[in-house]
């Protein structure tokens, strides 16, 4: 089970809440991060953050999947993005939101860095996420 809570006293977030809380005797799923790398190893959309983004969302959902999870039961994202420019993060931002992560609303924070791990890589993202009984699932 996943309460969601978002706190009446602070700025009310758009499209995330500001805790996620799983009773215990659930399984979750820490990920590595999610990269825009097509199944060859190439990075997809070079210069594109909102291809990159739609790729690094189609390889997260491919995580989730092998250990038995799905994009709704993530509680937790770290979104970065190769930028110092707020539209652009709100451009990644705008994929995350379109991609069912946020239809909990999960827990979240997007950061602009100078750098990622692979050449031209723009997106990555890292996740946290309840990995239900079986038949549980959507």
């Amino acid at each position: 089970m996943i309460h969601r809570a978002i706190a009446p006293v602070l700025f009310p977030p758009p499209t995330y809440s500001h805790a996620s809380v799983v009773e215990a005797g659930t399984k979750l799923a820490f990920l590595a991060g999610a990269v825009p790398l097509d199944e060859r190893g190439e990075v997809v959309g070079a210069g594109d953050p909102v291809r990159q983004a739609e790729q690094v969302i189609a390889n997260l959902s491919e995580q989730l999947r092998v250990v038995g999870s799905d994009l709704p039961h993530v509680v937790a994202t770290e979104v970065y993005v190769v930028s110092s420019e707020p539209a652009v993060l709100s451009d990644v931002w705008k994929v995350v939101e379109a991609s069912g992560l946020s239809a909990g609303p999960h827990s979240s924070t997007l950061l602009g860095v100078a750098c990622l791990g692979y050449t031209g890589q723009l997106v990555e993202i890292t996740a946290t996420a309840v990995v239900p009984e079986e038949g549980a699932r959507p």
